[in-house]
């Protein structure tokens, strides 16, 4: 591998230059070997979030990310892979009815997912507030699950998938270069590359509650991620949808994850039910199956069954309830009418204050932590209505999620009804 000075290309790309193929392999290298050090590396990714990335020196940057590590190959399922990943939102446990709706088709559906940082929830940690549930799996345990088993697997990445990202990522996290656009795609598709899935399909969350908060931002991001997953051979598709307010009723761990059930029963909020049948139509569309009746396994309880042999295969009792936890409190409406706002942000952020995220990466999580939400934006309320109740271990918690709440919540507003929650698409 050609030789380069790490100040060099700092100063480069601080200058406005385009990185060569060849600079890039050797940084991502040279970082994940340690011969770059971390305040280089971060010199360098603020240099990007002020510069920017072209396509071409984005895609060689994805792809010096998937060479660190190892590929994933499913090619010897004899049957379609289909994954699906979230930009990340509040409610969003989307995953959970989404997996085994998609793998009733016979296609296989690996979805490598993560922990919640931030206001945002992270889908290990929901599911892990099912007693047994086991996130780390070996690839040999995913490749049965997904051959002979029930077909859809939602687990932890192993370490050996682009190790350069889990290194870079920790470092943009405290350098505050975590929103840039080059620098989210990459980590993002890196990992959904090297995972070897035919076809992807991204939500893009939009609002308050995302990272991208316009729809101008997102259908960048959503473009960017598109075409690299275009020019790495991955079949690729983005939904840009709402994250102005909180998606279902119920926002937390094990909250959740009952709420994913009562989808998969049949039920659960409209909000829910829906993004999850558009995402599996656009999968399942993308595998080969446009004309695949989705509504009706989610109703006939085929969907359920197997999301049943999922948690048990894992090690998971799906019979068991979940957590409760030690603490309540309940806000009310202190006036009535149309309830016309209902912040993501302020929700996900006293989410998080109960304990349902953690403050920093290595901290436990709350299973039974959380928010239910009983009115949200268009629903009508009368004065001393419950609008939600809190739920937490540690009482201490309450007082500071009150006050992320503060100004989220509106009642008699003006309100605009949403037509649906997907406000685009980019293919």
């Amino acid at each position: 591998m050609t030789q380069f000075d790490a100040v060099d290309i700092i100063r480069a790309k601080r200058d406005g230059a385009k990185l060569s193929r060849e600079q890039i392999d050797w940084t991502i290298n040279a970082y994940t070997t340690g011969v770059m050090g971390d305040e280089q590396m971060a010199a360098l990714a603020m240099a990007i979030f002020l510069n920017g990335m072209d396509r071409e020196e984005i895609s060689q940057w994805t792809g010096a990310i998937i060479d660190s590590g190892e590929r994933m190959d499913f090619g010897s399922l004899g049957k379609p892979t289909a994954d699906k990943h979230s930009t990340g939102g509040v409610g969003d446990k989307i995953t959970l009815p989404l997996a085994p709706l998609v793998a009733v088709y016979g296609v296989a559906v690996p979805q490598l997912s993560g922990r919640g940082l931030g206001h945002t929830g992270g889908t290990l940690d929901k599911l892990e507030a099912i007693p047994g549930w086991r996130a780390d799996l070996s690839n040999d345990e995913i490749m049965t699950q997904l051959g002979e088993g029930c077909g859809a697997v939602i687990c932890a990445a192993g370490a050996g998938l682009a190790p350069a990202d889990k290194k870079l990522y920790a470092l943009r996290d405290v350098t505050a270069t975590v929103d840039c656009i080059p620098l989210i795609a990459s980590s993002i598709m890196s990992k959904k590359i090297a995972e070897g899935t035919d076809s992807l399909v991204l939500d893009v969350k939009v609002g308050s509650g995302a990272f991208m908060k316009n729809l101008e931002q997102a259908r960048e991001l959503a473009r960017t991620m598109v075409d690299l997953g275009t020019d790495a051979g991955v079949k690729t598709t983005a939904l840009l949808t709402d994250m102005s307010t909180p998606l279902g009723r119920k926002v937390g761990n094990g909250l959740e994850v009952e709420e994913s059930v009562e989808v998969l029963a049949g039920g659960g909020p409209s909000d829910v039910v829906e993004l999850t049948l558009e995402l599996a139509r656009v999968m399942l569309a993308a595998a080969g199956q446009p004309d695949a009746d989705v509504d009706r396994a989610l109703k006939d309880g085929r969907a359920m069954d197997v999301w049943r042999a999922m948690i048990r295969e894992q090690g998971g009792d799906p019979d068991a309830p979940m957590p409760v936890a030690k603490h309540t409190h309940e806000i009310v409406a202190e006036a009535s009418g149309t309830v016309s706002k209902l912040d993501a942000l302020a929700v996900g952020v006293a989410s998080w204050r109960l304990g349902s995220g953690r403050p920093t990466k290595n901290e436990p999580v709350q299973a039974a932590a959380g928010i239910e939400l009983f009115a949200k934006p268009g629903d009508t309320v009368r004065k001393g209505d419950v609008l939600m109740r809190f739920h937490t271990d540690d009482e201490y918690r309450i007082e500071r999620a009150l006050e992320a709440l503060a100004g989220g919540v509106e009642i008699g507003g003006q309100y605009t009804p949403r037509e649906s929650v997907v406000l685009d698409r980019v293919d």
